[in-house]
């Protein structure tokens, strides 16, 4: 008999990337688009963390926004954010009693970021709202958190 034996099935598998995006609608109410966005080993479904992950998020973030302005918003470990920031030259506005705002960073900044921040928890936005200090939602993302973006929108 000729032929392939054992293994011709591996030629003819999909091969995987090495990661994924979970991508999961958030519902904030009518008019307010909100997602939740992990990157996964594809194989284990464990979040993907060091350089890789700040390569991904430093090249993805400004992508998901287009031409919409965006910040950042640190509510947790703020003598640290602004010590860094200082220290980086990375303008930075204090927008409520624990809530430091970074305005549009580039996308080498962003990765700096990333790298230093990996583990903390920080808010995203995007869009005209973002231009104009929204004291309410800071304060609120000052006592609450992320939380304070569902109540806010």
């Amino acid at each position: 008999m000729s032929g392939q034996g054992n293994g011709s099935a591996a030629k003819g598998a999909l091969d995987l990337p090495a990661f994924s995006l979970d991508v999961q609608a958030l519902d904030l109410g009518a008019g307010v688009k909100a997602v939740s966005l992990e990157i996964l080993e594809t194989e284990s479904r464990e979040p993907v963390r060091g350089k890789q992950a700040t390569d991904f998020w430093s090249a993805v973030f400004p992508l998901l926004t287009g031409t919409e302005p965006f910040v950042l918003d640190f509510f947790s470990h703020l003598d640290r954010v602004r010590d860094f920031c200082a220290a980086k030259q990375i303008s930075f506005r204090e927008a409520g009693p624990r809530c430091i705002v970074i305005p549009q960073p580039a996308q080498e900044t962003l990765q700096q970021l990333f790298e230093r921040f990996e583990a903390e928890t920080f808010g995203f936005r995007a869009g005209d709202r973002v231009k104009e200090d929204d004291a309410a939602l800071t304060g609120e993302l000052s006592q609450h958190g992320l939380d304070a973006y569902q109540a806010a929108y």
